[in-house]
């Protein structure tokens, strides 16, 4: 297993990925109530990304898994990727509570989409270039686990604040 995906899906571990990833909008607009906008350009840690590159990265990823997720349920057989950190190049003046609204929004319609699917279309697979098959049912675990991991360094921002 690809050490990224052994490391995100240890942070879901049991628990259902769904639930949890519908408690990240409301997460997300807490943290952001939390850090506001003085802290908005702190980090995590040194050399990470910005609370507000973090909170562009969760829609983006919003957007682009979503996108993945629909090309596999579609018949693709190869998984599109995207080089976070290029786009992560834009996030500088990324208007930030507009972000936590896009990725409510994104996670809603991608929450409904999810919770229609059954197990035929869970096991449905696509190559990803870097870390091997993966199923439309790891990809969802793997989103839940990305917005943990994500959610637990805005947390750290919003502490030190």
């Amino acid at each position: 297993m690809h050490i990224y995906t052994e490391r995100i899906l240890g942070l879901i571990g049991e628990r259902d990925p769904l639930d949890s990833m519908a408690r990240t909008p409301g997460r997300l607009a807490d943290l952001y109530a939390r850090i506001g906008e003085k802290g908005i350009e702190q980090s995590y840690d040194a050399g990470k990304w910005t609370a507000r590159k973090i909170f562009a990265h969760l829609a983006d990823a919003e957007l682009a898994i979503g996108f993945r997720i629909r090309q596999v349920l579609a018949g693709e057989r190869q998984i599109q990727v995207f080089d976070q950190d290029i786009w992560a190049s834009r996030y500088d003046s990324a208007d930030t509570w507009l972000a936590v609204e896009a990725e409510t929004a994104l996670r809603q319609w991608n929450l409904g989409l999810f919770r229609s699917l059954g197990p035929p279309e869970l096991r449905r697979a696509a190559m990803h270039p870097e870390r091997g098959e993966e199923t439309v049912g790891l990809m969802i675990r793997l989103m839940a686990g990305h917005d943990l991991n994500h959610l637990g360094q805005l947390e750290k921002i919003a502490k030190a604040g």
